[in-house]
C-alpha cells in the first residue's frame, strides 16, 4: 500500500497531531492552554512548538516581558495546509481499509437490513 498524497511524517507523531489539531480550531493559542489541553510539560510542547516552528508550520509569538511574559501560537497558511492534507490521507488510509480484498467488509458482504436488524 503506498502513502496517500497529503500524508506528512512531521505531523503524524501523537504529540505534533494534537498540538496542530488544537490550533487548528482558532486563530491564537496561549502556551498554557495548549499545554493544559493536551497535558504536557513545558518542555515537551516547546519541542514540539520549535519542530513545528523550524517547518514553517507556526508561528510563535513572545510578548511582555520578565514574569509578565506570555507567549502564543498559530499555525501559519503553510501548516493549516498541511494539516488539511494529512487529515485527508488519513481518511483515505482509513476509507481504503474497508474497501479492499481480506477486509472484514468485503468478507462478509453487503449488509441487509436483516443484518442491521439483528444487530441491535
Amino acid at each position: 500500500m503506498s502513502t496517500p498524497e497529503g500524508f506528512d511524517e512531521l505531523i503524524h507523531p501523537a504529540t505534533r497531531l494534537s498540538v496542530v489539531a488544537l490550533l487548528a480550531t482558532t486563530e491564537w493559542a496561549d502556551f498554557a492552554f495548549v499545554r493544559e489541553s493536551l497535558s504536557l510539560s513545558d518542555s515537551a510542547l516547546s519541542k514540539q512548538l520549535h519542530t513545528l516552528e523550524d517547518a514553517g508550520y507556526l508561528e510563535v509569538l513572545k510578548e511582555g516581558g520578565g514574569r509578565k511574559r506570555r507567549t502564543r501560537v498559530r499555525l501559519t497558511d503553510r501548516g493549516r495546509s498541511a494539516f488539511d492534507g494529512h487529515v485527508a490521507a488519513l481518511r483515505a488510509i482509513v476509507d481504503g481499509a474497508g474497501a479492499g480484498p481480506g477486509s472484514r467488509a468485503a468478507e462478509s458482504g453487503p449488509v441487509t437490513q436483516q443484518h442491521a436488524e439483528a444487530g441491535r
